[in-house]
């Protein structure tokens, strides 16, 4: 039986491995894909402190490195079930069956979809949902990007490397990004804004030909050519696994205290599986640091 396991391999989960480690608990971290979660789609980092530019993977590849060193083990294996309402927490993946004293759930979020048949029939083949992934493959194209945050005006700056023309698509008059990340974006000539506007559909017959839209103040309706779109829209928690088991809000995110507590002892929550109100790298390994804090003092309090 370990002390600890960790349920995803983002920077939360790599926090609170690194911390659990260094406090000496047999940790053991569960990740289905790869280590790293959306900080690995990222570009360039520019507000995590101590770095001041630092791409996604190489800043994963350091936290994964240091959760090593300590110790974590980390195993790519997908959870098909878990029993963790007892005092023994059971975590069953496609190969075998783990047990453990409290378990940290860090499973992140993915991003949401537009909802179209064509976004699922064309994803990978004009529809994407990562700038850095697929950027390159734009040469000279041109491209929309869906969204008005952090995210669509990241990506929207990145695209401007490679292709021609990056129209941004947002549903309100004014953008929710941050304002450093509006000015850039302001102020690049390969962008343009398409205000008070949505998807209504993609148009295609073998990938992504253009996009139809309406205005949601005239409901005229228009299209739009392009050879591709990026959608950043906002984020799904990944917690399927635990609905009806932990408490979560009408969205799905785990509701915890300020400690990471959920309502099952000896379950904490961290990133951006939980409820909160700011979802950023500096505040993912703040989750994971505490949870893993505070599961040590709830371990020491069994024994």
């Amino acid at each position: 039986m370990y002390d600890l396991i960790i349920l995803g391999g983002g920077p939360a989960g790599l926090a609170a491995g690194l911390y659990a480690c260094r406090s000496k608990l047999d940790t053991v971290m569960i990740e289905q894909m790869y280590v790293g979660g959306q900080i690995v789609t990222t570009y360039e980092i520019e507000n995590y402190p101590g770095f001041d530019g630092i791409s996604g993977p190489d800043l994963i590849n350091k936290m994964e490195a240091q959760a090593k060193s300590y110790g974590l083990q980390i195993y790519n294996e997908e959870v098909v079930g878990l029993d963790i309402t007892g005092k023994v927490k059971k975590v069953t993946t496609n190969k075998k069956t783990y047990e453990a004293k409290a378990i940290i759930l860090a499973t992140g979020a993915t991003p949401k979809e537009l909802g179209f048949d064509k976004e699922r029939k064309f994803r990978g083949s004009g529809v994407s949902y990562c700038a850095t992934c697929d950027g390159a493959f734009y040469k000279d194209q041109v491209v929309a990007v869906v969204g008005g945050g952090d995210t669509a005006m990241e990506d929207s700056n990145y695209l401007t490397k490679f292709a021609k023309k990056v129209y941004v698509i947002h549903r309100r008059d004014k953008l929710r990004a941050t304002k450093t990340l509006q000015d850039r974006a302001f102020a690049n000539p390969k962008i343009e804004f398409i205000w008070d506007t949505v998807v209504k559909d993609i148009q295609g017959e073998y990938g992504v030909e253009g996009l139809v839209l309406k205005n949601v103040k005239t409901n005229e309706e228009s299209t739009l050519k392009v050879d591709g779109v990026f959608i950043a829209i906002g984020l799904s928690p990944n917690s399927d696994l635990v609905r009806g088991i932990v408490d979560t809000d009408e969205y799905g995110y785990i509701l915890t205290d300020e400690d990471m507590k959920t309502n099952i002892p000896g379950v904490f929550a961290a990133g951006d599986v939980r409820k909160k109100t700011l979802r950023q790298v500096v505040t993912a390994t703040a989750d994971g640091a505490i949870a893993a804090y505070v599961a040590e003092k709830y371990i020491d309090s069994l024994e």
